[in-house]
């Protein structure tokens, strides 16, 4: 069964975006975790935000769940002040930790937060979508780590929300697990759901996003389809073997990989002429695209994002 997703006021909040912050700064202290942000959050995509350590991705989704005001700026949920009932009642929340009450069961903690909802998620479904059946009845604390974060999850989803803000979804999930939930968010929206993103696993941005955000120190520094991401680093992967590479102009970077050389370059053309040129005794020649997670390196000079 397919519920549509639940509103009170959709046709008040047809043509607005689904959240969104507008030059919004936030301080902690000494610490700028914003500064002059704005973000929007469009009805139906899924929106990855990403970024290093202290980046602020945190602090943005603190704002926009109401947990927290900005300093300076406005944050809207559904044209509303997160903080108003009438906003959250459509939003749900993974943390990157969730505490489960141990004593209870998986049916008893669905039950709970359900009941905080108008029109809730038939609980059959839920169980289904997250790979939860069987262990209704389970006690929480007896659940492994992997059937937790896929129980903190699910309850993102049990209002039947029309924005869901998953942040590390999938931190502790072995890799069937993770793809067995990407289904899930994928299905919700494909059925009209709105999902902002948080994750330190690149590939699971790659695979589900529609729009890539990415912050450091605070600011947004690029944003566009993960393609548009990609082609703003303007390099691309020239990958071949050989036993030896001489200088080569026009290479950002050079690494191997169990005898796979691979070149980083804004003009692969050009480098693979130098190869014929230099008459160098390459096999198996290939050109790439870089990925989400090089480019996000070219763009933030670190590969660490979690947190």
């Amino acid at each position: 069964m397919t519920q549509t997703l639940a509103t009170p006021y959709s046709a008040a909040l047809e043509g607005r975006s689904v959240a969104r912050l507008e030059a919004v700064s936030k301080r902690f202290g000494q610490t700028q975790a914003l500064e002059g942000v704005s973000l929007e959050v469009r009805p139906g995509e899924l929106l990855a935000l990403l970024g290093p350590n202290g980046a602020g991705k945190s602090t943005a989704i603190s704002l926009l769940a109401g947990l927290r005001r900005p300093d300076q700026g406005t944050v809207r949920l559904f044209g509303l002040d997160p903080q108003d009932p009438k906003a959250r009642v459509s939003l749900g929340v993974t943390p990157q930790e969730t505490g489960l009450p141990g004593e209870l069961r998986v049916y008893e903690v669905l039950n709970y937060v359900q009941a905080y909802y108008p029109s809730p998620m038939p609980r059959a479904e839920l169980l289904g979508r997250f790979g939860l059946e069987g262990l209704e009845r389970r006690q929480c604390g007896g659940l492994s780590g992997g059937q937790k974060r896929r129980l903190a999850v699910a309850l993102a989803f049990a209002g039947n929300p029309r924005l869901v803000i998953l942040d590390e979804p999938t931190t502790g999930l072995d890799v069937e697990a993770r793809r067995s939930l990407w289904e899930g968010v994928r299905q919700y929206q494909a059925e009209g759901g709105t999902v902002l993103l948080t994750t330190h696993y690149l590939e699971e941005a790659e695979a589900l996003a529609s729009r890539v955000v990415v912050m450091d120190h605070g600011r947004l520094i690029a944003e566009g389809t993960v393609g548009e991401i990609k082609a703003r680093v303007g390099l691309r992967q020239v990958r071949f073997s050989a036993p030896e590479v001489p200088d080569l102009a026009g290479v950002s970077k050079l690494e191997r990989d169990n005898g796979t050389v691979i070149l980083y370059t804004p003009d692969s053309d050009a480098v693979v002429r130098q190869l014929v040129q230099k008459n160098v005794p390459f096999r198996d020649l290939e050109v790439r695209a870089v990925s989400l997670e090089e480019a996000f390196v070219a763009l933030t000079g670190t590969s660490r994002i979690a947190g």
